[in-house]
């Protein structure tokens, strides 16, 4: 009787045939997946079908088969949609939970499905599948940011601010141009995008558990019914590879530390001590004892997420880092890093696109702001070098000229001419064209410079690119 009722426990799993006993209900719980693997319920009936077409191409199912199968799948589908699939602990993944219902809605037929296949196959084929998807959602998001950073910066090619090294006063350039270095960071990230969807893009199914099947498949009509550009080449490596896990969340990474730049930037332009920018009341919070702050809670959050992604990108290379050949139970783990990265790089992103084309300049205190910190002596010193001075010379001359005004308090701008031919006489009113915040931008006139017309080109330029997408 005992053997009677253990024989039933473990052979109402797929799998349980060999067990002389059932599972333990705490392992049962520690092992399963469809908690949060059941998101890539639509990418597995999807795989289902098109494992099942070519098996009846390659008459290893009959079209009666085949027929039952996408009846079955398609209730099944419904059933998600509808929230009354039953979804089972003891059925483990999302890939026995779709199987085990559709055995119950057609019969022996179910149980026909995976010839040929394995979860092994099955899963790396559902990922990627997943992951193609998500990456075309995630760009959206990115271009749509992209857009709306353009269409700021040339709004403002002239709006002139300080640029900074070391957090110090620099050189003035035009907050067009900061705006217009944001989308180059960006478009880098499109990039990878686009590379890491070109690399995933390979199908995994046919491989089965690790070194293909007995059975006559075809594996380039089944990679051609789900999209991907081709097979995988290797079962081993097909059922074991994560590298576009790793790359995708490698990406994110990259680009919630440009975010994280960003946002670094907009706390402290929205601080009083800068007070370059005004980020509406939408995208802000106050504090519960001091009535009069208003807090730039969606960049400080952007900036704080940049730290989650990172770990899940460690957690992933250190998952995948003493894995021999070929599948490891190891690998469910690499399904929560990399859904979380999704929707975490997803919102950040469209809180950006949505916050930024919003940011208001003031564009008084940016150039208030410019004049500070000596910005144009640069432009002095260049100017020197056109009549002739080495640059070396004119880097020493007008650090004397700096000198003076710190001892004074006054601008470069501010010294008569008398003062400046003081430090070399060989200076003439045009000086002060350069000394001027408008002459010093105006003069960075080439590709990739500062200069109004320059930040108006790489923008209109920019525009026409990611309208092309």
């Amino acid at each position: 009787m005992s053997q009677s009722k253990n024989s039933e426990a473990t052979t109402s799993k797929l799998w349980g045939g060999r067990f002389a006993e059932p599972t333990d209900a705490f392992v049962q719980r520690f092992t399963a997946s469809e908690a949060f693997d059941r998101r890539l319920a639509s990418q597995d009936i999807r795989g289902s079908l098109a494992h099942a077409k070519m098996l009846c191409a390659q008459n290893i199912l009959s079209p009666a088969d085949l027929a039952e199968i996408e009846a079955g799948l398609a209730q099944i589908s419904e059933e998600i949609a509808l929230g009354s699939f039953e979804w089972r602990v003891d059925r483990e993944d999302v890939h026995m939970n779709i199987e085990a219902r559709l055995t119950e809605i057609i019969g022996a037929t179910g149980k026909k499905l995976h010839t040929g296949r394995s979860r092994n196959d099955q899963v790396a084929t559902d990922i990627r599948l997943w992951l193609r998807e998500s990456i075309d959602a995630v760009t959206q998001q990115l271009t749509r940011l992209q857009q709306g950073i353009v269409e700021l910066a040339a709004e403002h090619s002239g709006t002139v601010m300080p640029g900074f090294t070391h957090l110090q006063v620099a050189q003035p350039i035009t907050f067009g141009h900061h705006l217009m270095a944001w989308y180059e960071m960006l478009d880098r990230d499109f990039g990878r995008l686009q590379d890491c969807q070109a690399r995933l893009n390979q199908c995994p199914l046919g491989a089965a558990a690790l070194a293909g099947t007995t059975f006559p498949i075809d594996r380039m009509m089944t990679s051609d019914a789900l999209g991907f550009e081709s097979p995988t080449r290797n079962s081993l490596d097909s059922v074991s590879d994560r590298d576009f896990a790793i790359e995708f969340t490698a990406a994110a990474a990259l680009i919630t530390t440009h975010l994280s730049r960003m946002s670094e930037e907009l706390v402290l332009w929205t601080s009083a001590q800068f007070a370059f920018i005004t980020i509406p009341d939408r995208f802000c919070t106050g504090s519960s004892i001091m009535p009069q702050k208003k807090n730039p809670d969606v960049p400080e959050l952007v900036r704080g997420k940049t730290g989650r992604i990172n770990g899940h990108l460690m957690a992933l290379l250190t998952l995948m880092k003493s894995q021999p050949l070929a599948y490891n139970k190891d690998n469910q783990e690499d399904k929560e890093p990399l859904f979380d990265t999704v929707q975490t790089l997803h919102d950040c992103l469209r809180a950006f696109a949505d916050m930024v084309p919003a940011l208001t300049p003031n564009q008084e205190n940016m150039r208030n702001a410019a004049l500070e910190g000596f910005a144009t002596a640069t432009d002095l010193a260049d100017y020197l070098v056109r009549r002739g001075v080495t640059f070396r010379d004119a880097h020493e001359v007008v650090g004397n000229a700096v000198a003076h005004c710190v001892s004074e308090s006054c601008r470069l701008e501010d010294l008569s001419l008398s003062t400046l031919r003081g430090f070399y006489n060989d200076i003439d009113n045009d000086v002060f064209d350069v000394l001027t915040l408008e002459g010093s931008v105006a003069a960075r006139d080439h590709i990739g410079g500062t200069s109004p017309r320059q930040v108006a080109a790489a923008a209109a330029s920019a525009l026409k690119l990611l309208a092309s997408r």
